[in-house]
Formats: structure tokens, C-alpha cells, sequence
């Protein structure tokens, strides 16, 4: 790709650096700045500058979040004693979409994933423990993608939470095998929520 600005060459670049986002992709939305108003280019870089500066995560479980404590969290409306375990922010937007669950969220920031080099102390597993042996929870719900490295997570978790008086279920194989949780439609979510099973069965079993 052959460029006549350095500019607009380093603008795409940078916008190719984006999952999901080629070359071509990333001239056409260069290319859509360039068109803009400066004032609207200028509100949208620092709206990016800002989200980047200004953004945490919640304390209590680390999704995204504006200030030190969620919005979902400091819900006092949702039930407090239900926790679904995701593995990142997504697929808490994905199960919130489904307006099927009023409990709250754990973001684990990952799966175990020992081929990836990620491991137990990578994610927010020790966290979650705390939280579980503290707070009044009563059931704990994973939401992980339905694969190798999700039953793993799973698998490894429930060992760690077995000397609690919790009830611990997965959500239901709806979602197919292999597949991502984010990805899956609205309907399929909900059902797989609603029909969740304990995990005890779901290890020895399989589904």
C-alpha cells in the first residue's frame, strides 16, 4: 500500500494496530477523519485520551467501570448472594444484554491457559476466593466459554471453593462446544443461563 502523506501512513498504521482491523479498514476510517470536522476529530481523540486516563476497574470485580466500584455492584436492587463468574468484560455486557440475570460479577480477565503461558496467579482467582469466603454468596455460576481451557477453569476453581458451603452450577451447553460466550445470540444466552446445571454433574459427565 503505497502511501502520498507520511501522516495518513502513520494514522493507518496505528489504526491497523486495532484487533480485527486491516490495512484497508484502517485507511477508510483515516480516511473518514480526514473528512471530519477538526472539532469532531478533536472530540474524539479525547474521548479515547480520557477513556485511557480515567478508566478503572471495579474493585470488587473487576469489570470496567467509571469509579472504584461498579454500577453493577453498587446495585443494591440485584441479588447479592448470586455470583457469575465471566472471563472478561464482554461477556458481562453479552449476559447482560439477556436481561436474564440480576445477580452480580466476577471478571476472572482470562482462563487458565497453560499452551498461552497463562496460569492460575495470572488471573483474579485468589480475589474471587476472598470475596466468596467474606461475602454472603451463595451460588457461584460460571459463565466460561465451552472449551478445553474453560472446563479447566472450571475444574480448578471448584477444587479451591469445595471446603464452602456454596452451590456451584455452570451455565447449561447451549452455547456450543469451542465456541465463545460473546458470541452467542441473546436467546441461546438466556437459556443456557436459565438452565444451568451443577457443576459436580457437569465434570463427571461432560455436559
Amino acid at each position: 500500500m503505497q502511501f502520498s502523506s507520511h501522516l495518513l501512513e502513520n494514522a493507518v498504521n496505528e489504526f491497523a494496530k486495532l484487533p480485527g482491523i486491516g490495512k484497508k479498514t484502517a485507511l477508510r476510517l483515516v480516511l473518514h477523519l480526514v473528512r471530519q470536522d477538526a472539532a469532531e476529530v478533536n472530540r474524539f481523540s479525547e474521548t479515547i485520551a480520557t477513556l485511557r486516563r480515567e478508566i478503572k476497574n471495579c474493585t470488587r470485580c473487576h469489570n470496567i467501570s467509571d469509579t472504584d466500584l461498579c454500577n453493577i455492584c453498587s446495585n443494591t436492587g440485584r441479588t447479592q448472594e448470586m455470583v457469575c463468574v465471566v472471563e472478561n468484560v464482554r461477556d458481562v455486557i453479552a449476559i447482560e444484554s439477556t436481561q436474564q440475570f440480576n445477580g452480580l460479577y466476577h471478571v476472572l480477565g482470562g482462563i487458565i491457559s497453560p499452551l498461552d503461558g497463562v496460569g492460575p496467579d495470572q488471573l483474579t482467582i485468589d480475589p474471587l476466593i476472598s470475596r466468596i469466603e467474606t461475602e454472603e454468596i451463595r451460588e457461584i455460576i460460571f459463565a466460561l466459554s465451552p472449551n478445553i481451557q474453560g472446563d479447566t477453569t472450571i475444574y480448578y476453581i471448584s477444587k479451591k471453593l469445595q471446603h464452602l458451603p456454596l452451590k456451584i452450577t455452570t451455565i447449561a451447553r447451549g452455547v456450543a462446544f469451542g465456541g465463545e460466550l460473546e458470541y452467542a445470540d441473546e436467546m441461546t444466552l438466556a437459556k443456557s443461563i436459565s438452565n444451568r446445571i451443577a457443576v459436580e454433574h457437569y465434570i463427571t459427565t461432560g455436559n
